[in-house]
């Protein structure tokens, strides 16, 4: 399988090249070790130090100040080559998480059209359960479980619980995996922060489930029609402001912690150069 190259861009000019550098190797470690465990996926993740030279073949990851209104972090060039965007979170490296996310998303599925049948979900009470007949479920790796509560962490840096193929399961079995961290415990469940989305063949339309506000119960959201996009591109165009609008930011104590964590691993790290000179 010919592996994909994935290229972590900064377009601010705020970013220091040792942060780019270490966010992409802990990219590059979830997708080559992770991720393949559950996903068929060949690839690898490096830094391109400058945003006007990204490489042939390369599908960038752009970390940006903002996005305009209406514009999602998934895109497709007009020869429908994948590429993505990340708002840049000022004064943090919390963008990792969204650079992971919008990585593996890429990666599960290039053209944001993939689509798998499973049995249909509905929302009872303030719950999200299986129902009467099927769904076809956009394949979006990371947003069932997509809240800040569900990440992990590689070498400091927070990154993004996946769910894995057994997502779609017709049913639960003991002992399988649901999401690489184990958050989701069976089959379609959304973990409150996220949210999936589905063509239900009554209407033929773009239909959700939402999640993203914590604090009130799941929601549905009709989306229409898509309107020439990818489905993905389309959804988010659509989500994406809503889902970090309700964004939950680590607590300051937290954020000096991985940074404390960070300093010890460079520190090691200088140390251990010392041996090859």
């Amino acid at each position: 399988m010919l592996s994909i190259r994935i290229g972590l861009v900064d377009m601010t000019g705020t970013i220091d090249a040792k942060t780019m550098a270490a966010v992409a190797a802990a990219l590059d470690v979830q997708v080559t070790r992770d991720l393949p465990q559950y996903w068929p996926v060949t690839a690898n993740v490096s830094y391109v130090p400058d945003p006007a030279q990204v490489p042939q073949g390369v599908w960038p990851v752009q970390i940006v100040k903002d996005l305009p209104a209406g514009e999602g972090g998934f895109h497709t060039t007009k020869n429908k080559q994948p590429y993505a965007k990340v708002i840049a979170t000022p004064g943090s490296d919390e963008w990792a998480v969204d650079a992971s996310h919008e990585t593996i998303e890429m990666l599960v599925d290039p053209y944001g059209n993939r689509l798998q049948t499973s049995t249909a979900i509905q929302i009872a009470g303030n719950q999200v359960q299986d129902a009467g007949g099927q769904f076809e479920y956009l394949v979006e790796a990371c947003d069932p479980c997509e809240a800040d509560d569900y990440t992990y962490q590689i070498d400091g840096f927070r990154v993004s619980d996946f769910i894995t193929p057994h997502f779609y399961d017709t049913q639960a079995t003991a002992g399988t995996r649901y999401s690489f961290t184990g958050a989701v415990e069976r089959p379609r469940q959304i973990l409150p922060g996220g949210y999936i989305s589905y063509i239900d063949p009554k209407t033929n339309e773009l239909q959700q489930i939402l999640w993203v506000d914590p604090g009130q119960p799941p929601q549905h959201k009709d989306l229409g029609p898509a309107d020439g996009a990818s489905l993905r591109a389309f959804v988010e165009q659509k989500t994406h402001a809503l889902v970090r609008r309700y964004r939950r930011l680590p607590s300051r104590a937290t954020s000096e912690s991985r940074q404390a964590y960070r300093e010890a691993v460079l520190t090691a790290s200088r140390a251990r150069s010392v041996l090859y000179r």
